[in-house]
Parts: structure tokens; C-alpha cells; sequence
């Protein structure tokens, strides 16, 4: 995704270009950004949308997350375009650059944008059933061979004490019972 900028920066403060992104360069990047002359720089908005490669949460399989975000971000050159005068760096030192042909390469950007946009456990499908915990197996390809498992032993205490609660109760509920015939 690069742009010469040389021209927009020969301009007065709050000048625009507009862009349309089709999947060119190589990349599925698709959207509309526009270009604003700064006092500074150039600042570059627009809403995106691509898709990551990226991992399932649930069964660890690869497969490709659709994101779409809004890009904003100020860029600085690092020449001055009448003088050819290197300028100094921005304060903040992460900050995007144009390098010194005046070329703004918005690669980067999109990059941490779109991996900052994917959801925080992202899944391959919204019924991915996940691996079995015992062998490993890809339960979305159908079932493991693995005996079903009866419980983990960690909650046996708990079990007893639940038991224990049911059987209080049922008791309590048959002595309040009326006897019938009685009144």
C-alpha cells in the first residue's frame, strides 16, 4: 500500500486525496481512505476491511478471520519536499513515517490495525466443538475413540456434598407432608 504523497505535501494545509483500496499489490485489503494535509504530516483515515490468517481458539486450526476497522493515524516525512532538508524526528518514536522519496507505505498500519481488530478468541465457525481434552483429536472432524470419561476426580468432594444436600432435602419434604387421612 504505498503512496507518493510529494504532491499533498507541496499543498496548503487541509488538502485532500481520496483513495479507493481493491485488493491490489497484492494484498485483500478493501475500502476508502482519505488523505488530509497537516500542519505536520499527513493524516490518513478510513474504513478497512481484509481478512488474518489465524488460529482457532477452540480446535487450533488455521483458517482466515474477515476483520474490517476504521485506520486513523498521522504520518510524519522525514525530508522536507522544497528543500530536500532532512527533518526531524517525531517525538513520539513509534510513530509511521514518509520515507525520503516522499513515499507513504500504509502496509504496516494496516497490519497492526487488522491484528488489533481480531476478536479475542477468535473461532473458525460459532459451533467449533473443539479438541478432545484427553487425546487430542479434532472433534469437528467427528468423534475420538477415547472411553468417556465419568468425572473428574477433582470434583468427587463436591459431588458428595451435593448428594448429601439432596438427600437432606427430600427428607425434610417428606416429614412436612400431611398424612392423609388426618385432619
Amino acid at each position: 500500500m504505498e503512496f507518493n504523497v510529494a504532491q499533498l505535501l507541496r499543498e496548503p494545509v487541509g488538502s485532500t486525496r481520496h483513495h479507493k483500496l481493491c485488493g491490489e499489490d497484492g494484498t485483500d485489503v478493501r475500502g476508502d481512505i482519505e488523505m488530509v494535509r497537516t500542519d505536520r504530516g499527513i493524516l490518513v483515515r478510513g474504513r478497512l476491511s481484509t481478512c488474518v490468517e489465524t488460529t482457532c481458539s477452540r480446535c487450533l486450526c488455521s483458517f482466515s478471520c474477515p476483520v474490517t476497522f476504521d485506520l486513523e493515524e498521522e504520518v510524519f516525512p522525514t525530508i522536507e519536499v522544497f528543500s530536500g532538508a532532512p527533518l526531524p524526528s517525531p517525538e513520539d518514536r513509534d510513530a509511521f513515517t514518509i520515507d525520503e522519496h516522499h513515499i507513504l507505505d500504509l502496509g504496516e498500519a494496516i497490519r497492526q490495525y487488522a491484528l488489533l481488530s481480531l476478536p479475542m478468541k477468535p473461532l473458525c465457525r460459532q459451533d467449533c466443538l473443539g479438541l478432545c481434552e484427553q487425546c487430542g483429536h479434532n472433534l469437528n472432524e467427528g468423534k475420538c475413540s477415547c472411553p468417556a470419561r465419568l468425572q473428574d476426580p477433582r470434583w468427587e468432594k463436591l459431588q458428595q456434598l451435593l448428594s448429601q444436600t439432596e438427600d437432606l432435602s427430600e427428607q425434610k419434604t417428606a416429614t412436612r407432608r400431611p398424612k392423609t387421612g388426618q385432619r
